[in-house]
């Protein structure tokens, strides 16, 4: 007689797929990784319109957007400006590793033109979106995948507070509105790092390095990193928001939320990037 198998609790909360695969095959796990996919990008955009359904408790949470702004943007202006800063740096010994030596006239102005274009295009805002990834996101997937296994947020909905509208509009809004500006720092403080090196490897005169900068310069460059970041702070903080919520299994269930996080954001980026480039420089 064949003994009984206890159902587990996590047997029972576990979610079934419409239509599911054996995982333990080569061939099979692909097409299953696609079946979540689409699955979990159905889960995303049902809660990114709830967030537009709970509108009208906008206005009760709107006051805690400027507490976000203070963690998320303030908290984090010292990693970005060192970030920034040795990217442009970085950057700069590389050209002047590729250009030293170089016969080729004006290329003082060159340098001047090459690097801020790169790093006012792509430069400082992928490094800081890459870096936020890792602060940001996986602290608000943290925060909201512990009040979740904690049943925190089913007190919330018990008290009559709408979750959504508490712990993730604020967090979105306030995302959209720092990260530009973080970018906008990093513009800066990179192309300082890079003055600083061209100046010492090369011997190269500010002026020399900022003519260049200004004759390759279009607004374009500068605003184009600038709208890069308010579509990066929307995907960040939307996709942590969106592990954080749905965050299952305890300490454990927490630990996995944070980093399919950070992994999902970035590859998020990546793509955010390549399509806003397509769209705008085109």
């Amino acid at each position: 007689m064949q003994p009984l198998k206890n159902k587990t609790r996590s047997d029972s909360n576990k979610k079934k797929y419409f239509f599911e695969l054996p995982s333990n095959s080569i061939i099979y796990y692909p097409l299953n990784m696609l079946i979540v996919f689409f699955e979990k990008l159905g889960d995303y955009s049902d809660l990114m319109s709830k967030i537009f359904r709970s509108r009208k408790s906008w206005k009760y949470y709107l006051p805690l957007t400027v507490s976000h702004m203070f963690n998320i943007g303030v908290k984090s202006i010292p990693i970005v400006i060192l970030t920034g800063m040795f990217a442009g740096m970085v950057l700069a010994v590389q050209a002047s590793y590729q250009i030293d030596g170089s016969i080729i006239p004006g290329f003082e102005y060159t340098m001047g033109g090459v690097i801020g274009k790169s790093v006012l295009l792509e430069l400082a805002p992928m490094i800081t979106a890459l870096i936020m990834t890792g602060k940001i996101g996986a602290t608000i997937a943290a925060e909201i995948g512990t009040m979740r296994v904690s049943e925190q947020i089913d007190a919330l909905e018990s008290l009559s507070y709408d979750p959504i509208a508490y712990l993730i509009f604020p967090r979105i809004l306030a995302s959209m509105i720092v990260f530009p500006l973080l970018i906008a720092v990093a513009d800066l403080f990179g192309l300082l790092g890079a003055i600083i090196v061209t100046t010492d490897s090369l011997g190269m005169s500010v002026d020399d390095f900022m003519k260049g900068l200004t004759l390759e310069f279009e607004p374009l460059d500068y605003w184009f990193g600038i709208i890069k970041g308010f579509f990066f702070g929307l995907a960040i903080t939307s996709i942590a928001c969106f592990y954080g919520f749905n965050t299952k299994g305890g300490a454990e269930g927490v630990g996995k939320t944070t980093t399919a996080t950070v992994v999902v954001s970035c590859v998020t980026i990546v793509f955010i990037d390549y399509i806003l480039g397509e769209i705008i420089l085109l």
